[in-house]
């Protein structure tokens, strides 16, 4: 099991920049696949980008809009949202994967989930 806690979401013009941070619990941080989600109102829950022990993916909507990074140390995964668009407004999610699984890519489906902080890009 692992505890995710998402910080750093709010309100930014477009154009604009936002750092979404993780902190997962437990000792296995390290060997955990993690990334983000995100899910706009009315729509399903989508990809954003996973960061493994190898290896970094992107939504082709965010690729070089959005940098996902992780301090092992801090137990933290980050998510650098530059160039920010209305149509990126969402509630973003923090998941995590058991130790060793992955990479996925897109088609990840993750048994863990933050609870979710609000992004708001106004026009």
């Amino acid at each position: 099991q692992v505890q995710l806690a998402e910080s750093g979401g709010g309100l930014v013009q477009a154009g604009g920049s936002l750092r979404l941070s993780c902190a997962a619990s437990g000792r296995t941080f390290s060997s955990r696949a993690m990334g983000w989600f995100r899910q706009a109102p009315g729509k399903e829950r989508e990809f954003v980008a996973q960061i493994t022990w190898i290896s970094t993916y992107y939504a082709d909507s965010v690729k070089g809009r959005f940098t996902i990074s992780r301090d092992n140390r801090k137990n933290t995964v980050y998510l650098q949202m530059n160039s920010l668009k209305p149509e990126d407004t969402a509630v973003y999610y923090c998941a995590a994967d058991d130790p060793g699984n992955g990479p996925y890519g897109s088609s990840w489906s993750p048994p863990y989930w933050g609870q979710g902080t609000q992004v708001t890009v106004s026009s």
